[in-house]
């Protein structure tokens, strides 16, 4: 139908393409590292069970398929599932079908996914989960092959993507000292959660290109974000140098999933001609099945259209949300977390400050004992150790260390962590790199605090050490296994 030629975007095949394809692969990780993790952080015998979590609480206020019932078990299935529609999604098969059929399989995922993260307290409570369930939520109107991209779903999208940037840009902006005199990347590679392999390089570049940086970052988030609205190509080069900076982010930290997020979101502006002159490989006008170039039919423009209306409805609190002086970072405004506000990294942390959890077998655990370290796998440790790269895989426990000398080290989950060392438990000890007493249990357990800084290019040439420590203080003194102290 004629009225209807603007909902469809033929133009934007390879971008539907890029979109499905890679948020079932962020999910494919997401169910992955939930698979491997969430029984040892929050399974039946984990540091904080599920099982008394809903106990304790009853009804969560948000929905998820275990306030019925939780079991390991049942948690495995759920990723499994997740794992095996996620894989069909990455190969293309849900989409040679008509659109309803992707729509359930992304549908699924975010009920699925919501499901573990609303019960998934402290481990679960960051910014990139709520983003790729609304992320899911609404690329599940993408549609299929069978019939083009609608374009108030590629709007949407981007309009997510504006508020993951531009939310960003006014929390830094309202945020530390270091943002608008722009010393904040001063800091900011060596005091991140957890550096990757390339960081230490990025935090030894000079200051007055980490200047520079700032500024980048702050056009890329406060100005460029506006573009992806403009006609083509300028949308396309606005997502463009969102995915730059994005892939600069990716190679200098490990932020999980987010960064590949936002790179793979951005393409919602990108069309065919665009993506073409850049990548020739990639065709002019994207037509992966016979009938692609078919008019969307009514009854999936009526579908569309009511998700966009709610959509744009739901879109009133964030908006109100980004021009609040009292701006909130990382916030949802529904149970179902749709059309949430983001943002990140509102004051840089100008220190960086380790807790390490040390053992002995000794039967005195004073100073003079053989105390030694336990190894995570991604917070840094033994000082010669080059970081490694993780994301878009998501170490948990090793971010909510980084958070323990920011808040407290009296952490009910981090007590249990210590419990669980001390008994050896095995589920918990594959969570960790090193394990110093190979499965055998230690007398003492305790946490001491250093204060970590990357070594220069001297120091470095010298020693051979990636980073420099120095000992603050016992955090928390030596535990036995009846947790009893020294």
């Amino acid at each position: 139908m004629d009225w209807l030629a603007w909902f469809d975007a033929p133009e934007y095949g390879f971008a539907r393409q890029v979109l499905q394809r890679g948020i079932a692969a962020l999910f494919f990780v997401a169910f992955t590292s939930t698979l491997n993790q969430f029984p040892a952080l929050l399974g039946e015998r984990g540091l904080l069970p599920v099982p008394a979590y809903l106990a304790r609480i009853g009804k969560p206020l948000r929905p998820s398929l275990f306030t019925w019932r939780y079991s390991d078990g049942l948690l495995r299935t759920v990723c499994w599932i997740g794992v095996a529609i996620s894989a069909s999604l990455i190969l293309g098969l849900p989409q040679l079908g008509p659109p309803w059929v992707p729509m359930l399989a992304f549908l699924s995922l975010w009920l699925l996914y919501m499901s573990i993260v609303n019960v998934g307290q402290t481990f679960y409570a960051f910014g990139w989960e709520m983003l790729i369930l609304e992320a899911g939520f609404t690329v599940a109107f993408l549609g299929s092959d069978q019939s083009p991209p609608p374009r108030p779903i590629l709007l949407l999208l981007a309009w997510l993507v504006f508020r993951l940037e531009f939310g960003a840009g006014m929390i830094k902006i309202r945020g530390g000292q270091e943002w608008r005199d722009l010393t904040a990347l001063y800091y900011h590679h060596e005091t991140q959660p957890m550096p990757g392999p390339l960081s230490r390089q990025f935090h030894l570049l000079p200051k007055a290109f980490h200047r520079l940086e700032v500024l980048g970052n702050h056009g890329a988030q406060l100005v460029v974000p506006f573009l992806l609205f403009a006609p083509q190509p300028v949308g396309s080069i606005a997502a463009g140098v969102i995915i730059f900076t994005q892939l600069w982010l990716v190679a200098s930290g490990n932020f999980a999933w987010l960064n590949w997020s936002a790179i793979v979101l951005a393409f919602a502006a990108v069309s065919d001609p665009v993506a073409h002159a850049v990548l020739p490989i990639i065709p002019p006008s994207w037509v992966p099945a016979p009938g692609s170039s078919a008019s969307s039919p009514l009854w999936w423009v009526g579908i569309v259209l009511a998700v966009t209306v709610l959509l744009l409805v739901l879109s009133y609190w964030p908006i109100r949300n980004l021009f609040s002086r009292g701006q909130l970072m990382n916030a949802s405004f529904n149970r179902w977390q749709l059309v949430n506000t983001y943002g990140a990294f509102g004051t840089v942390t100008k220190d960086r400050i380790e807790v390490t959890v040390e053992g002995t077998m000794d039967e005195d655990p004073d100073e003079g004992a053989d105390w030694q370290e336990y190894g995570f796998k991604g917070k840094p440790g033994d000082v010669n150790r080059l970081s490694r790269q993780f994301a878009p895989y998501h170490l948990r426990l090793d971010w909510l260390m980084w958070f323990l000398p920011l808040r407290t080290v009296h952490e009910r989950w981090f007590y249990a962590l210590l419990a669980k060392l001390l008994e050896a438990d095995q589920q918990t000890l594959a969570l960790l790199r090193k394990d110093p007493f190979n499965g055998e249990k230690p007398r003492w357990v305790r946490a001491t605090t250093y204060l970590y800084r990357f070594s220069t290019r001297a120091e470095h040439k010298q020693t051979g050490q990636r980073w420099i420590r120095l000992y603050l203080a016992e955090a928390i003194p030596p535990l036995s296994r009846r947790l009893e102290r020294r």
